[in-house]
């Protein structure tokens, strides 16, 4: 197995920004096309008023070429001198710096605004909730969602796509709602589980992992809040987190019309720094002033409406007016606002104004703390239906890959189904604005729970046919890799909070070896195994450990190796690690602990685990009396050739006293240091995550690019920090002395949610040989990674 190799890109001697279609290319085409080729007008049979009749071209063929200016028409006729072929046929030419600008939209694809029309906008999106009445059940398909998605399959004679399998649903669910790879011993229990109601109560059991839930839409949240750990403005006082705040309120789950709220109207400055957004060093445009900054970011994040265009002047891609632009602008501002048109002082002042009267008003003589408070009571109205649609068109693009309404930043266009998006916002007023309750709607459905479809070339592809496959986010792919690389970092970024759940409380372990007086003395290099097991009605949501060996120890949970300290001499240091391979039913614990030294010295052991149970108490195994030991020792992975015959009960050490000073504050090992693996979204971003696509922020960010790059393809491939993380990860695993085989159904599990078939697993292990050596595994570890079936969320 070989990593591929691919070439280096030639550097580019200067980075040219591509065309901004609403500023510059809109404009254009309006000024010297309109009257013959927009609205009504349709000369020739050539209509310019969207992307689709521009393609379709007149009645003697095709007017553009996306990709190629020089081949189109539109071009051609633009620069030609003969009177009966040019354009516009009268009137002055279109200027030379224009014409470049048609041109290299062209060459770029004729990128358009969507849902941008020339002509009478069409569709105007209820203000108010709307509650639609459902169609009549299917086949027994009684849950809302599919109601509708039936009546919508049905009439767009659409195939209802297949059941998703088990094994395949609990790699998605968990993916979507924590952004984590699901732990091997809980895919199994799932798909043995034969309970008809197993998967409503794993959504449950997923949604109730605050820490991981919050730690994964963390993401979501600083990408649409413009809140980084790092970047232009926080050294310098122009910019502030909000991290403590947004962490906090993601935890404990805050309803969403109050998370609104004291965004828009801070009760303190911990959660201000969304409205402050950034202050620029030195002159900026009018539009990226602080105040419409306020504007554009309001208007993006509760209303999926862009002010951008609208900034500068009326705006050529939808109804909204330079004016309202500048009067949401004037309810942040603190002292009158001057509108500019286009970076030009206009002589006029705004007004501070909300764009839906039909609401309310904000009162304009009011002092700017109240402004914003009515805003903040005008955005969360019981009947402003935009702010609840917006939302639950972001969520169901979070779990079905594309929104309702597509991009899912254009709510002023119509929605491919307004039942559903209608029926999904007013139950999520109805359940409290409560986003896990939404997640968990969309998640219970049978479309949902379907199998992720490929859409043909020829599809509408704004037509639901089913979920889409989504490439993991770029935290979700580091998460994963340090996961299985055991790479993860020890802190977060500075100023990030975390919450441990269920916390370790007191220690109730005791230090133990084979006999009382090892406390005292124990032969140097004395080696011996001791155990214990465990029953459990479920597998743990989380688990961890917190040990001291003198000297050393090797832990192992039902015959896999979850620690492996190597033999040594060095002063005993606790540890807190993860305990993994648990399930439910009986669980082995083994661990193989080893005196130290180059003569006789004092011996012991002492091991805490806290184990957290979905919807139960959580349990605690502590190293006691009810340990046993044996002069039996395991092979590498901690299995027994044949059960010892001579099991004998754990020795508390004597001087229990003295050597509980050495585990002083062990137990905090399973409250804060000690806590979940650190996640992605938890620290700054590195080269990796830049490549696979993390923003930096500065700009507000809903939709991360879909689509692969070429750097990103690059360091997939060879990339030096992903190698660095593999080599180490190898390195572990190497160290496990795994047999071939089991090394591959390991990682297939762990990685992919499933064990390889037979013809994966032989050549796999042909290739490995019997000893694999750690070059061996790190290529095995790449190809793992490398698969399609890793990437991307089915």
């Amino acid at each position: 197995m070989k990593k591929l190799i691919l070439p280096a890109l030639l550097p580019f001697s200067q980075a040219v920004a591509e065309v901004d279609f609403a500023h510059q290319v809109a404009p254009v085409l309006k000024e010297h096309c309109a009257k013959c080729h927009m609205d009504t007008a349709k000369k020739g049979g050539f209509s310019m008023n969207t992307r689709e009749s521009l393609l379709e071209g007149s009645e003697n063929g095709p007017v553009v070429e996306p990709g190629n200016a020089d081949d189109s028409l539109l071009i051609e006729s633009v620069l030609s001198d003969d009177k009966t072929e040019r354009m516009p046929p009268k009137g002055p030419r279109v200027p030379a710096d224009q014409v470049e600008v048609l041109k290299k939209w062209i060459d770029e694809g004729m990128k358009w605004e969507p849902g941008f029309t020339f002509g009478k906008l069409a569709y105007e999106p209820p203000l108010k909730p709307r509650r639609p009445e459902l169609p009549p059940v299917v086949d027994g398909r009684e849950h809302p969602v599919d109601r509708i998605l039936d009546r919508h399959f049905a009439e767009n004679k659409i195939t209802r796509p297949e059941p998703l399998g088990d094994a395949a649903f609990i790699r998605r669910l968990t993916l979507d709602l924590t952004g984590l790879l699901p732990e091997p011993e809980a895919v199994d229990a799932f798909v043995a589980d034969k309970s008809p109601d197993k998967r409503a109560k794993l959504i449950e059991a997923t949604l109730a992992r605050d820490t991981d839930y919050a730690e994964h839409w963390l993401s979501f949240w600083n990408d649409l809040l413009r809140n980084d750990y790092q970047g232009t403005g926080y050294i310098d006082g122009g910019r502030r987190q909000i991290t403590k705040w947004l962490y906090q309120s993601l935890v404990s789950n805050k309803p969403y019309d109050q998370f609104a709220r004291e965004l828009l109207a801070p009760p303190n400055d911990e959660s201000r720094g969304f409205i402050d957004g950034i202050q620029w060093r030195g002159r900026v445009n009018a539009s990226q002033v602080r105040e419409i900054q306020f504007s554009q970011s309001i208007s993006q994040t509760f209303l999926g409406l862009n002010m951008k265009c609208a900034s500068c002047h009326d705006s050529f891609v939808d109804r909204w007016k330079l004016d309202e632009a500048y009067g949401l602008a004037a309810i942040y501002a603190e002292k009158p606002l001057e509108i500019a048109r286009c970076d030009v002082p206009t002589g006029r002042m705004a007004k501070p104004g909300w764009i839906f009267p039909e609401l309310g008003e904000v009162d304009a003589n009011a002092p700017r703390p109240e402004r914003l408070k009515q805003l903040a009571g005008l955005m969360t109205h019981p009947e402003n239906g935009r702010f609840t649609r917006t939302i639950v068109n972001r969520l169901w693009h979070r779990l079905m890959g594309r929104g309702i309404v597509h991009p899912v930043d254009a709510m002023d266009t119509e929605p491919w189904n307004a039942d559903l998006l209608d029926y999904l916002a007013v139950r999520f007023a109805d359940d409290g604005y409560d986003l896990k309750k939404a997640l968990a709607f969309i998640a219970s459905s049978r479309a949902y729970q379907s199998q992720s479809v490929v859409t043909k070339e020829s599809d509408d592809p704004a037509l639901f046919r089913g979920p889409l496959a989504k490439r993991m986010s770029a935290e979700q792919f580091v998460d994963a890799v340090w996961s299985l690389t055991g790479t993860a970092p020890a802190k977060t970024a500075p100023g990030v909070p975390r919450v441990i759940p269920n916390p370790g409380g007191q220690l109730e372990a005791r230090w133990i070896w084979s006999e009382a007086n090892a406390s005292a003395s124990a032969p140097a290099g004395h080696t011996i195994a001791l155990g214990t097991e465990v029953v459990l009605p479920a597998a743990p949501s989380s688990a961890r450990a917190v040990f001291i060996a003198d000297n050393s120890a090797s832990i192992f949970v039902n015959g896999k190796p979850v620690v492996q300290e190597p033999p040594g001499s060095e002063a005993p240091n606790p540890r807190s690690i993860e305990l993994k391979h648990l399930r439910p039913g009986k669980n082995s614990i083994i661990v193989v602990a080893r005196n130290g030294g180059d003569s006789p010295n004092p011996a012991g052991f002492i091991f805490q685990a806290k184990l957290v149970l979905p919807g139960a108490d959580p349990v605690v195994v502590a190293s006691g009396p009810s340990w046993k030991w044996t002069a039996t020792l395991p092979d590498a992975n901690g299995r027994f050739a044949s059960a010892p015959g001579d099991w004998q009960d754990a020795a508390l050490v004597a001087n229990q006293n003295t050597w509980d000073s050495f585990a002083s504050g062990l137990a905090d090992g399973l409250n804060t240091g000690g806590g979940p693996m650190v996640r992605a979204a938890l620290v700054p971003s590195d080269l990796l995550m830049r490549a696979l696509g993390r923003p930096n922020r500065e700009q507000i960010v809903s939709m991360r690019p879909d689509n692969i790059t070429t750097l990103e393809a690059i360091d997939l491939a060879n990339g030096e920090l992903l190698a660095g993380l593999l080599r180490k990860g190898a390195a572990t695993w190497h160290a496990t002395k795994a047999p071939a085989g089991e090394l591959v159904d390991t990682l297939f599990m762990r990685a992919v949610g499933r064990r390889p078939t037979a013809a994966e697993k032989s050549a796999l292990v042909a290739e490995l040989g019997a000893n694999p050596s750690a070059q061996a595994v790190e290529d095995l570890l790449w190809m793992v990674l490398l698969l399609p079936e890793f990437q991307f969320v089915r």
